[in-house]
């Protein structure tokens, strides 16, 4: 005869409590003194977007690398006082500076989600590149900036990458003064991996170049200026995917 015997275990469930911890971040660039107050649009978000209220924690930075702790003193919209209760200088700081510089796609919208993802990642900062094949030769600085500055926010950094304006090609390939220069392109020629090159620890420029990529008479005046050709990968990619792809590896070589 068979016998089977079935043994029941009675699952036990644990309740757990998670607290999550809101932090109120404000971009305060001028901020001077233990007593600041917001801007207008910022003041305005803090009363009627987040509803707080006197008495309550804010953070705030400055863009320089200070991170500072305060409580709200008088909440109004036209402006909100903070009483700064302490203050973090170089948080977050990096013992790198990573500069990418990439021709604008036609679709600004394409440039500014690369320039949204490179910030919360981490990225010093970001030049606007006119090469031969650019589609784009304007484009709204101010916009950009601002999505700058809301995803340093969003990522919790306390230093805003610095946006350069269009520059010219040549103009940026004879000044840069990085020790380690690149330029990712998909033309034919012996290219390197960035871990084959890169020391992690060091200042790193790359130039991104546009959708028809950079011409093979830049790519010969990137190299005579000291830029190493290098690869992304065996995808060809497109310009804001290759400018996530550049400064997650850089990143990422930081890190381990």
């Amino acid at each position: 005869m068979l016998v089977r015997i079935f043994l029941f275990v009675e699952n036990m469930y644990f309740c757990r409590i998670n607290l999550i911890v809101v932090i109120h971040l404000f971009y305060t660039p001028d901020i001077e003194g233990d007593i600041y107050t917001l801007n207008a649009d910022e003041s305005r978000h803090c009363v009627r977007v987040l509803r707080l209220g006197a008495g309550e924690a804010v953070s705030l930075v400055d863009g320089k690398g200070t991170w500072y702790e305060g409580v709200i003193e008088r909440a109004e919209v036209r402006g909100c006082e903070i009483r700064i209760t302490d203050r973090r200088e170089l948080y977050g700081r990096r013992n790198f500076h990573l500069h990418l510089a990439v021709a604008p796609t036609k679709n600004i919208d394409r440039i500014e989600w690369m320039l949204e993802k490179c910030t919360e990642m981490g990225i010093d900062e970001i030049t606007l590149l006119h090469a031969a094949h650019s589609e784009r030769k304007v484009v709204k600085e101010e916009r950009l900036e601002k999505v700058i500055v809301a995803a340093m926010k969003q990522s919790l950094k306390a230093y805003l990458p610095r946006l350069n304006p269009m520059t010219d090609f040549r103009q940026l390939v004879t000044s840069c003064r990085e020790p380690h220069k690149f330029i990712a392109h998909c033309n034919e020629g012996d290219k390197k991996r960035l871990d084959e090159v890169y020391r992690p620890g060091e200042d790193v420029v790359i130039l991104i170049g546009p959708e028809g990529d950079f011409s093979e008479e830049e790519v010969v005046l990137a190299r005579h200026h000291g830029f190493v050709p290098v690869t992304l990968g065996t995808s060809r990619l497109r310009t804001e995917t290759a400018g996530i792809v550049a400064c997650h590896s850089i990143d990422f070589m930081n890190r381990v």
